[in-house]
């Protein structure tokens, strides 16, 4: 069965509780974003973004760290447990990747207009581009390489967006 086929069965296979749990479910497409019909990562970093500030506002650069953190590992379980129901590899449901992306490509940088959508677009362009290590990150098995080759994504677009913020100071 392709993708496209498997992610019209998602939300029934997610409503029914199983294979896997529907906590799981939540968690892997970040509360149903990733159920979008198109661009389905893309939607889940936009609707990251009010988190993103919510955390920070509440807590800072640690608490950013701390979500991003937690988002990964969570994620990884999460990720591996849709990916084995859905039978196919890297399922476009599963957002929480993009989720933990955004949140470490937001380290350490304060948030404002330019700010945040500079972040937004390095990271989805990274995302797409996948460049090295990504893109051979991406190949690890189950959840890890679900939510390595964002997080790698999010680390190189934090080191371009913090120099370039850096250089319009």
């Amino acid at each position: 069965m392709s993708a496209a086929g498997n992610k019209s069965r998602a939300p029934e296979v997610a409503r029914s509780g199983g294979p896997a749990p529907a906590i799981t479910w939540w968690v892997a497409t970040f509360l149903g974003t990733g159920l979008a019909p198109f661009a389905s990562g893309t939607v889940a970093t936009i609707a990251t973004l009010p988190l993103y500030l919510l955390v920070f506002w509440a807590g800072g650069d640690i608490a950013v760290a701390g979500a991003a953190v937690l988002s990964t590992v969570v994620g990884i379980a999460a990720a591996g447990v849709v990916e084995r129901s859905l039978k196919y590899h890297d399922p476009s449901e599963v957002v929480i990747d993009e989720v933990a992306g955004f949140f470490v490509t937001m380290l350490w940088v304060e948030p404002g207009v330019v700010s945040c959508a500079a972040g937004f677009l390095l990271f989805r362009a990274l995302d797409v581009l996948k460049p090295w290590p990504a893109s051979r990150a991406e190949k690890l098995p189950g959840g890890w390489g679900i939510m390595a080759d964002d997080v790698i994504c999010g680390i190189i677009a934090n080191v371009i967006l913090r120099t370039g913020l850096s250089l319009l100071a």
